[in-house]
C-alpha cells in the first residue's frame, strides 16, 4: 500500500497518458485495504496470531490504515457473532425494520426507506463509515465525558452507548494517528490529490466489505429467528452465506466468502478457513452458496417479517 501510494505522485507528474495509470492505482488500494479490514477483523476475533499481544498492535495498526479504531469496533462485531439469526437482537448493519414498522411509516418514509437501503448508498455509506463516523463517535465520547466530569458521579448516564475505558482509549488513539496522517498526505501530496484518491479508496473498500457482509446474512431462506427458539447452530450454518468467488478475490477478502464456518468457530485464521470448510462440507450442507450474479438479488432483503419468521422485499410487504 505505501508503494502503491508513492507511485500517485510519480504517475500525476507526467503526461496524460501515465496519469491515466492512476485508474489501476487505486483500483489495487482499494483491494488491499479490503484485506486490511479483513485482517483488522481476524485481529478483533483474536486468530490472526496465536499470541493476544500480536492481535492487539496489528488490530490497532490496520484500523489506522482503515481509519477506524479497531477494539470498539470488534466489541459490536462480537455482539453481531454473538446474536447472528436472531433478529430480534440484530438486524444486520443496516438496522432493518420489522415488516410492522414498515407497515406504519408513511409512504414517503417507506420510500425513504428503501431508498436509503438501495445498493448504490453503499458508496455514501462507506465514505461515512470510514471516515466521518470514528470522528463523530470520538466527539460525542469527549461530550460525554467531559460532561460527566461537570455533573459529578451522580449524573444520569447517557441513553446512547457508552465506551469502555480500553476503547476510548483505543478511538482516542486512532482518530489522534488517522488526522495527523491525513495532514502529512496532504502536505506531501497537496490536498486535492490526497483527498481525492482517499476518499475514492476509502469509499469503494468500505462499500466492498459492507457489501459482502450484507450479502452473507440476508438473501432469501436466510435463517431469521426471534428471541423464542433461536439457535447459535442454526444462526452460523443456515444464517450465513458461502461465496463462490474466484481466487485472487478471496484472497484479497481474506477467505470471509468460507462464512459458515467462519460463524460456527471465530478463532479459526483465515489462512485456515478453505481447509476447515472442506473438511467438514459434509456437515455444511445447509448452508447457503452465492454466486457473484446472485448478490444483487440479497439487497431484496430488507425487512425482517417477525410473524413468519423470514426475511422479505418491499414487493412482499406492499403486495
Amino acid at each position: 500500500m505505501a508503494a502503491l501510494w508513492w507511485l500517485i505522485p510519480q504517475v500525476m507528474a507526467g503526461p496524460l497518458a501515465q496519469r491515466l495509470l492512476l485508474v489501476p492505482i487505486l483500483a489495487l488500494l482499494v483491494l488491499f485495504s479490503s484485506r486490511s479490514f479483513s485482517l483488522m477483523h481476524d485481529c478483533g476475533h483474536r486468530s490472526l496470531f496465536a499470541s493476544r499481544w500480536l492481535n492487539q498492535v496489528f488490530g490497532f495498526a490496520f484500523g489506522v490504515i482503515n481509519g477506524i479504531p479497531e477494539h470498539p469496533w470488534s466489541r459490536g462485531h462480537a455482539y453481531h457473532h454473538k446474536h447472528n439469526g436472531n433478529w430480534d437482537r440484530y438486524r444486520g448493519p443496516s438496522a432493518l425494520l420489522t415488516l410492522d414498522q414498515y407497515r406504519s411509516l408513511s409512504p414517503f418514509n417507506q420510500r425513504l426507506y428503501g431508498l436509503s437501503r438501495h445498493p448504490l448508498m453503499l458508496l455514501p455509506g462507506g465514505f461515512f463509515y470510514l471516515v466521518i463516523k470514528p470522528r463523530i463517535a470520538l466527539i460525542l465520547a469527549l461530550v460525554d465525558l467531559i460532561g460527566s466530569r461537570f455533573k459529578g458521579p451522580k449524573a444520569t448516564p447517557p441513553k446512547r452507548y457508552q465506551p469502555t475505558q480500553a476503547e476510548l482509549a483505543d478511538l482516542i488513539a486512532n482518530n489522534l494517528l488517522v488526522i495527523a496522517s491525513w495532514w502529512a498526505m496532504g502536505q506531501w501530496l497537496g490536498l486535492g490529490l490526497f483527498w481525492c484518491c482517499y476518499a475514492t479508496v476509502m469509499t469503494f473498500s468500505a462499500a466492498i466489505f459492507i457489501c459482502i457482509f450484507f450479502v452473507q446474512h440476508n438473501y432469501a431462506g436466510s435463517y431469521a429467528s426471534g428471541n423464542e427458539g433461536w439457535s447459535y447452530l442454526q444462526g452460523a450454518v443456515a444464517g450465513s452465506s458461502n461465496l463462490e468467488l474466484p481466487w485472487i478475490l478471496n484472497w484479497f477478502s481474506a477467505d470471509i466468502a468460507f462464512h459458515s464456518i467462519h460463524h460456527l468457530c471465530e478463532r479459526i485464521p483465515n489462512y485456515r478457513l478453505r481447509q476447515c470448510h472442506e473438511r467438514n462440507a459434509h456437515l455444511l450442507t445447509g448452508a447457503k452458496r452465492l454466486s457473484l450474479a446472485e448478490i444483487p438479488d440479497c439487497f431484496r432483503y430488507i425487512l425482517w417479517d417477525s410473524k413468519d419468521l423470514r426475511l422479505i422485499s418491499l414487493v412482499e410487504a406492499t403486495g
